[in-house]
């Protein structure tokens, strides 16, 4: 019985090895698919923020070239410089566009594309490409900030971020508008 008992006693060592390895392996694999979706995540979040960045500074330089032509805020850059400036951003904010088609979900690449649509209105108000009042100016506006929010909670989504931005437990928030010139009491929207 004694070879039994050590045949015995090595498939017991032989199958304690395997599950060993087994087990291992698999966490190991679990292990490096964990790192692979955190460094994905860590890029996504990287491109989100990138691009918000970008459209907002769109945004801005769309803003201040609006208000010098318009006469609303004097520059003490002249108009060809504020248009140069916004043609270089919109530049920048088209590269990181791309990063947000290359790494983002479904649903963050259809907010990214209405969030552009909208930032072009911006833009195009403020080069003179359309036209349009005051009133549509500061709707256009009221669009970017509405479509930035979207692709903020459809970013949070594609991250695993619990929450949104948007929704009843967030009230609706306008254009943080400056008083009206000679103090007059009338509405400025």
């Amino acid at each position: 019985m004694a070879a039994a008992e050590q045949i015995v006693t090595i498939a017991a060592v032989l199958v304690g090895a395997l599950t060993t390895h087994l087990t291992n392996h698999a966490m190991e694999r679990r292990r490096k698919q964990h790192e692979l979706l955190t460094r994905w995540d860590e890029k996504k979040l990287h491109a989100y923020e990138g691009y918000i960045d970008r459209i907002r500074s769109c945004v801005f330089l769309a803003v201040h070239l609006y208000e010098h032509k318009e006469g609303i805020h004097a520059s003490n850059k002249g108009e060809h410089e504020l248009t140069t400036e916004l043609a270089e951003a919109n530049w920048q904010r088209g590269r990181a566009f791309e990063r947000i088609m290359l790494l983002g979900g479904d649903e963050v690449v259809e907010a990214a594309h209405r969030l552009n649509a909208a930032a072009l209105e911006v833009d195009w108000q403020a080069g003179g490409k359309v036209h349009g009042t005051l009133d549509e100016w500061r709707t256009r506006n009221r669009a970017v900030f509405g479509a930035i929010n979207e692709f903020h909670d459809a970013a949070r989504q594609d991250l695993g971020v619990q929450g949104n931005v948007t929704g009843e437990s967030h009230p609706e928030r306008d254009l943080l508008l400056p008083p009206p010139r000679g103090g007059s009491n009338g509405n400025h929207s």
